[in-house]
């Protein structure tokens, strides 16, 4: 069945990249810091450890205007894990659980930073009869990225190159499960200085596998994926430098192509902004209008090595965008799969 989908609108604005070419890897190569190549679309269906607490608002009770969760200490931002005790699965359970409380106080189990604390939450009645608790929630994210690489020695695969983060609080959501997909490209909506485009697609049948980590620099599963692409070096930070590059990305179907692009800046950030990158490429640009969401993840190749993915778009100059380097996402694949 396909499912039409937008992209992960869960990200700082993302990323993006012609002519098809073939990719030669150099000759001397160790299996530690050779993968396969990227570039293929993925689709993620990424569910929360607990429930997110996207907003709190009043509701009406016995004619007047309270909010149940601000009283308690509840705040935007918090992870709701259990209530009496009771890990929660989703947010059908929470209100469920709210609803049938008559009014009773709840004890409630909140995540926050690093803390762990339980606080007293009463619902209200309102107008309507039912039991409230003045709280906006969120427990699952879904959408489109790109793969990095592969390892077949690590038996895993990444990809984004950022956090999957909340649209509404920019938080990064806490991963409890997340299943991996194939997905195919549709169409484009084209990028525009301060209005950034999309890729559109839908998750095909093909299981990937289950994603086992979500931070700062990118999506991991610990899941083998059989791929027909190329093995390719992964070049160390150190040794990227600014100027020429190619962009291996998805605009149409299931196949990458590559682009060309260039190497603006780098920096020593350890996170998903190390580098500036600009696309060059004109078939890319009349096709996409620059960076579009959707191509977060893309392999950034230089010199027949991969030096990083892409991660974001400058939206007052969409033909640019900035990428993180791929040691940094091969040492994070390490640990996630260790």
């Amino acid at each position: 069945m396909k499912k039409t989908i937008i992209y992960m609108t869960i990200i700082p604005i993302l990323l993006f990249f012609t002519g098809i070419t073939t990719i030669d890897t150099k000759a001397e190569t160790t299996k530690e810091n050779t993968v396969i190549l990227g570039g293929n679309p993925f689709g993620i269906k990424m569910f929360c450890d607990g429930v997110m607490v996207i907003k709190t608002e009043n509701v009406r009770c016995e004619g007047k205007e309270c909010c149940p969760a601000e009283k308690a200490g509840i705040r935007e931002d918090d992870i709701i894990i259990a209530v009496n005790n009771h890990k929660l699965k989703n947010n059908e359970e929470l209100a469920e659980i709210i609803e049938s409380s008559q009014g009773n106080t709840l004890t409630v189990t909140i995540k926050r930073d690093d803390r762990t604390f339980d606080v007293n939450l009463t619902p209200c009645k309102n107008t309507g009869g039912k039991y409230k608790a003045g709280m906006w929630v969120r427990d699952s994210a879904a959408g489109l990225g790109t793969i990095t690489f592969y390892s077949e020695k690590l038996k895993g695969f990444c990809g984004l190159g950022h956090a999957i983060c909340d649209k509404d609080t920019g938080m990064i959501i806490p991963l409890s499960y997340g299943e991996v997909v194939g997905a195919c490209i549709s169409d484009v909506t084209k990028s525009e200085n301060s209005n950034v485009g999309t890729l559109n697609g839908y998750f095909t049948d093909e299981y990937y596998g289950n994603a086992n980590l979500n931070c700062n620099k990118g999506i991991y599963s610990n899941n083998t994926i059989t791929s027909e692409n190329q093995e390719i070096e992964i070049c160390p930070q150190e040794e990227v430098r600014t100027g020429y590059a190619q962009i291996y990305t998805t605009i149409s179907g299931t196949e990458p192509q590559i682009y060309d692009a260039e190497i603006l800046k780098l920096y020593k950030t350890n996170n998903e902004t190390d580098m500036v990158i600009r696309i060059t490429d004109k078939n890319l640009i009349d096709a996409t209008g620059g960076i579009v969401q959707g191509m977060s993840g893309s392999p950034i190749l230089q010199n027949d090595r991969l030096v990083g993915a892409l991660t974001h778009v400058i939206v007052d100059n969409v033909v640019c965008g900035y990428g993180i380097y791929a040691d940094e996402m091969l040492e994070t694949l390490i640990e996630s799969c260790g």
